[in-house]
Parts: C-alpha cells; structure tokens; sequence
C-alpha cells in the first residue's frame, strides 16, 4: 500500500455554491477494494464514491458511507456524474443502472420506479417526536428501502430520537428514516436520518427525495413537478428538484458546486 496516490474531488450537491448541501468525495483514480471502507470514514461525509470509466460515456461505481456500503444513492450518483465531467452518462452500481445528464452547473438522473406500501407509523411517528403523521410507507427503489412519514406540522423543531430512529429502520430493513412536510403545491420540506449506515441527519437525499414527491402526490396532489427542501436545520441547505412521469422513474437534480480537490497519499 505504501506509495498509493489517489485523486479525489469534493463536490456540493444540491447546491449552486460550495460549503453547501451535501458534501460528496469522488475518488478519482482505481482505490484497492480493500481501502474504500476506511478512505469514507476517512472523508466522513455522508458518502465517497469511486467510479471506474466502462466506456466513453459510461462507468460503474461503488458508494460508502462511514459505517457501510450502499447499492445505490442519490447526490453521489449526480454529483459522481458531474465530477466526471459534462454529458449523458450510464451509470452502474450494484442496485440500479441510471441515466445520469451533467453539464456546467447542474445533474439530473432517472430514478428507478419506486415500490411504495403504506404502513403502521406509529413507532416511527414516536421515534420522531411526531405528534400527528398523515401516513406512513415503505418505499424501495434501486436496492435503497426508506421509511418515509407525513408530518402534519413543520419539522424545523423536531428532535428525534436516533436510537429508536434506528431501531425503526433495523426492524424494516430500511436505510433512510424520512420526514416530508408539504409547504404548497409545489414545495416540500424534509428531514432524513440514516444512524444504520453511519450517518446522523443528512443534508440532501436524492435517493429518497423520488419516493417522498410519488408520496406527496399520491397523499396531497401536489403538482408533478416539486422542489424538497432539506438540510436546512444543518446549515447546509439542499434545493432538490423533481420530476414526476406517467410509467416512468422521477427524474431528480439539482444544481452542483466545485468545493475541493486534492490527493490521497497512502
């Protein structure tokens, strides 16, 4: 291992400046299997991504978290694409195979079609510190399941409790614990907690930003097209945009900003 150099490049997702929205290391060069858990506790943010180019507008990658590795994830699929540079990319992770569109400033993908079921809420409306949910569902797609509850009230205030947050999404096989509240027709507000994979609160999840809008819709009649608003009890505020079809997956963007960029010495 001695002697290894890696470039990486730190991009902010889901936001038009850096120190903002969710933070994402993409490791640049070919990273020895066995050092990709311990390069994303290294960095600490919610994930660090390392992809290998398949083909000229094509690459498969492999996402961490600090405490594990995922099939799929949202703002390191967008922010992993607009690293690499501007263009239609095909992207292939061990849950999914999305398309990926980068330019200058932005990324969008087509999420897969997610799976959603109501269920009982009562133990996670208690985990949040919720005193009235309009619902709560099961929702998968590509490999992530999240939790995803309906908040009748703001969620600025809310402390859950990350123990029985966690313990709700053991007992699902759930990644993310998501609170969504509708503001108008067209914004939402969200919270998401994922304690199983290592992560606290996070600033800015596009894996579940397309299960919380199918649910909104589904739940509200909010338009089809909708803005989430997340991180902003953080201090890192995420705008996530998206978009809804007919027998389609959501698409899901946003803008993404150049933040830092540097070399590993192993």
């Amino acid at each position: 291992m001695a002697g290894v150099e890696l470039a990486y490049r730190v991009v902010d997702v889901f936001s038009d400046r850096p120190l903002a929205g969710n933070a994402l290391c993409v490791v640049l060069d070919a990273c020895p299997a066995e050092v990709m858990a311990r390069l994303a506790r290294e960095t600490n943010l919610s994930e660090t991504t390392f992809p290998t180019i398949t083909a000229p507008d094509a690459y498969r990658v492999r996402i961490f978290t600090p405490g594990s590795e995922l099939p799929f994830a949202g703002h390191p699929t967008l922010g992993t694409a607009w690293a690499l540079g501007a263009g239609t990319w095909t992207q292939t992770s061990p849950g999914a195979t999305v398309t990926v569109v980068a330019d200058a400033g932005r990324a969008q993908m087509e999420q897969p079609v997610p799976a959603i079921t109501p269920i009982d809420g009562a133990e996670a409306a208690r985990a949040a510190g919720l005193t009235g949910v309009a619902g709560c569902w099961e929702a998968e797609a590509g490999g992530l399941r999240h939790l995803v509850l309906a908040a009748e009230g703001g969620l600025g205030a809310l402390t859950p409790n990350l123990g029985a947050v966690k313990a709700c999404c053991d007992a699902a096989g759930a990644t993310t614990f998501a609170l969504v509240h509708r503001v108008n027709d067209r914004h939402l507000n969200a919270r998401v907690f994922a304690p199983t994979a290592g992560v606290g609160e996070d600033p800015g999840t596009g894996s579940a930003a397309g299960p919380i809008a199918t649910i909104a819709r589904q739940l509200w009649g909010v338009d089809e097209t909708l803005t989430i608003r997340q991180g902003v009890e953080m201090g890192r505020p995420s705008t996530i945009e998206v978009e809804l079809r007919s027998g389609a997956g959501p698409l899901v963007g946003g803008r993404v900003s150049a933040c830092a960029e540097g070399r590993f010495t192993l």
